[in-house]
């Protein structure tokens, strides 16, 4: 999230809550899809991280966000007094800063999967100008593949100090995923509370898939690490009482009070008055709709605290006023666009929404999670219910395709949005997702040696 929110309207019900949601519905042809994607940045010269205010002749964060602001005239976000990201003033996109220095694009709500491909080309195109001078390159992988914890720079952002101290009384993992981490997602929109229902399970019961189709994270300090997304085992063990498969969503009487009520049972990390982040890490968002927080007597709730809120919940799709697909690891400039792809196809079109939910349907609770967990090490050749995912990976494909054929979103070259599935078809196809691809690299031409990863999965 680019920017914590400010509106100070006070919560009066837990109907306003219910009713903050639910306007984000919107009629189908306001639909609109939003692509996020984080990256590392690394100093070419010796493939160090890079810290925020630089080292000895060479710029840093700091240096890099000036420059975009120059590039693209956006605004800045400051947080006491540094710049931490942009933002389109004309309601566009915006760029943020994940924990370690991870450089994040928060696309605009966009038409089309082919205006994404070009947003994502245009912001490549300025932040490799940007970073040039200072000899920075920029990663596409789902975990740093070299660097300790202690290497990791931090970043000057006030609630992620909040949450550096709190994510290790929650989880042994907590840290890795904000400093060590990056992933793709895909924002989309819903029309009403029936189609977001709907739309959630089916994005939830595949989410596992993406997560396999996208594996991208096989190193960690130099060697593999066992698994092909490492990003989603981190996940596993952050902070379960915000993150996984969200099982509720699936049983009678799901909808946007029953998300509700999951998320006031979610602790809370910080409440921001002005520019202050107040730390009341762990406490209950209920104590603050009641004015009985103890950090903060006599405090009440405003929307801009429960749209903060809403964004520190991490499950693999998180509802807002829209649905995040979180399942990803990012990758390279065609990997990310085939995430959106993929969802857009999957959920946009009603005849494959149909197709997607008869393939997923008959999954019981334990067999989704039993594929959240497998999926991390043994990727699509996992299984679900005796069936491999592999298969069902075909099967999803072929129902994305079909309804990015049916959206008849056509380039300047006449083609539909299915032209970016190419690349999952042939992962399913040949079993071979990035990751395997760079562990074959390691035990091979890159002689056991992981240096090599940041010229070939450089952007």
């Amino acid at each position: 999230m680019a920017r914590d929110v400010s509106d100070q309207t006070p919560i009066e019900s837990r109907d306003a809550l219910v009713g903050w949601i639910a306007a984000g519905e919107k009629p189908e042809a306001d639909f609109r899809l939003g692509t996020e994607h984080e990256k590392f940045p690394f100093y070419r010269a010796d493939l160090a991280p890079v810290p925020y205010e630089g080292r000895a002749g060479q710029g840093g964060i700091h240096a890099l966000l000036e420059g975009m602001r120059q590039k693209t005239g956006w605004e800045p976000i400051e947080d006491a007094g540094a710049i931490i990201g942009l933002f389109d003033p004309a309601g566009g996109g915006a760029i943020s800063l994940e924990p370690g220095g991870q450089f994040e694009l928060s696309g605009a709500p966009l038409e089309t999967v082919h205006q994404t491909q070009a947003e994502l080309d245009l912001h490549l195109q300025q932040v490799k100008a940007v970073a040039a001078p200072h000899d920075i390159g920029f990663l596409g992988l789902g975990m740093s593949p070299i660097w300790t914890l202690a290497q990791t720079p931090i970043m000057p952002k006030s609630r992620y100090k909040i949450m550096t101290r709190y994510m290790p009384t929650v989880g042994t993992r907590g840290l890795d995923m904000m400093y060590r981490t990056c992933t793709v997602q895909v924002n989309l929109d819903f029309g009403a509370e029936a189609d977001m229902v709907k739309k959630l399970r089916v994005c939830l019961a595949l989410q596992p898939l993406a997560t396999a189709l996208f594996a991208n994270s096989p190193f960690t300090e130099g060697r593999p690490n066992g698994r092909l997304s490492e990003r989603s085992e981190i996940w596993r063990d952050t902070d379960n009482n915000r993150a996984g498969m969200l099982p509720f969503a699936f049983e009678e009487g799901m909808g946007y009070e029953r998300y509700v009520d999951y998320a006031l049972q979610v602790p809370m990390y910080f409440v921001k008055r002005g520019e202050t982040y107040h730390d009341v890490a762990g406490a209950d968002f209920r104590a603050l709709l009641e004015g009985r927080l103890p950090q903060l007597p006599g405090e009440r709730a405003t929307m801009s605290d429960w749209a903060n809120h809403l964004s520190t919940i991490f499950p693999e799709v998180r509802l807002k006023r829209f649905l995040e697909m979180r399942g990803g690891d990012v990758g390279g400039r065609d990997h990310i666009v085939a995430f959106s792809a993929f969802f857009v196809g999957l959920i946009y079109d009603q005849t494959s929404l149909d197709a997607a939910w008869d393939l997923v349907k008959g999954w019981n609770a334990a067999e989704r999670q039993q594929l959240r967990d497998d999926v991390p090490a043994r990727g699509l050749d996992a299984q679900i219910a005796g069936v491999s995912l592999r298969g069902i990976a075909k099967q999803a494909l072929a129902i994305s395709r079909h309804g990015l054929a049916r959206r008849d979103r056509r380039n300047a070259g006449g083609q539909t949005e299915a032209i970016h599935l190419d690349l999952l078809d042939a992962r399913v196809a040949t079993g071979r997702v990035a990751a395997r691809d760079w562990l074959d690299r390691f035990h091979g031409a890159w002689g056991g040696k992981v240096a090599p990863v940041f010229t070939e999965a450089a952007f």
